[in-house]
């Protein structure tokens, strides 16, 4: 009897983090096993799928990061700034207990993860020594300064002569993300962009540039300009790509984006 081939977990990828040497993925929603409304590679058990689909949706994306699922870390989000360093040793199921925004590593073979469904998707790499960090930043994570956070921590890791590059992924875009004053405000006061961030226009709410923001707060961290890409997708927009809290509401699934550490070599 003849097996159906395996589908293969979809990913997006960086062009710059590629070029630097890294396994790193940008996972959409498609290429898993979950059942509607959270087909089909929905990496959160939390929001009602079966914990066998799952853990064969954790089994595909690993097998794409060309790491073991058990090295396949992420922490329960809570929009903050907590970061947790990973030796690849940890149990993973204590590690997704444990509450942060910023996954970072410097053994080779760790896949630094986090998960969304809206919020901005940031993995961050050093060209010199292979370390990582990936990080959670949603509208309160921005505020918080999630990235600004998680790149010092990478820093503190890497050492002095750590040379960063990160890639923004794909999240909640201004086509989108209309806000209330009080959003509009906080965000237009967590980067150096201030109001340029926010888009008016007579008549409607305020939207705001997420991405610009997220990249604003990157270069005023020390990463350069030119070391920052963007992997471009808005997750409302794109229901056939992305789950989306905002179009699905808490039933929606979770999208991963990971990157391994790479060996100083490499």
């Amino acid at each position: 009897m003849s097996r159906e081939p395996l589908v293969e977990a979809e990913a997006l990828q960086s062009a710059l983090l590629a070029e630097a040497g890294f396994v790193h993925a940008f996972f959409t929603r498609r290429g898993g096993v979950s059942a509607s409304p959270w087909d089909s590679l929905n990496l959160a058990v939390s929001t009602g799928d079966a914990a066998e689909a799952v853990g064969e949706n954790l089994a595909r994306v690993a097998r794409k990061l060309g790491v073991p699922p058990g090295r396949v870390y992420f922490l329960s989000q809570v929009h903050g700034v907590e970061a947790r360093v990973l030796s690849g040793e940890e149990d993973r199921e204590a590690v997704i207990r444990a509450q942060g925004d910023i996954t970072l590593s410097r053994v080779a073979g760790v896949a630094c993860g986090v998960r969304s469904a809206d919020c901005a998707p940031v993995l961050i790499a050093d060209r010199r020594s292979g370390a990582v960090a990936a990080v959670h930043s949603g509208w309160r994570g921005t505020v918080a300064r999630a990235v600004p956070a998680g790149v010092r921590a990478l820093r503190e890791l890497a050492g002095a002569e750590a040379t960063l590059c990160a890639s923004v992924g794909p999240h909640i875009e201004a086509c989108c993300f209309e806000v209330g004053e009080d959003v509009a405000k906080d965000l237009a006061g967590c980067s150096p962009l201030g109001e340029a961030a926010v888009i008016r226009r007579e008549g409607e709410r305020p939207r705001v540039d997420l991405r610009a923001v997220v990249r604003a707060q990157l270069e005023e961290a020390g990463v350069a300009a030119e070391a920052i890409d963007d992997v471009r997708g808005c997750t409302v927009c794109d229901e056939a790509r992305f789950f989306s809290y905002r179009r699905q509401g808490a039933r929606s699934g979770r999208l991963l984006s990971a990157i391994v550490v790479r060996g100083a070599g490499g």
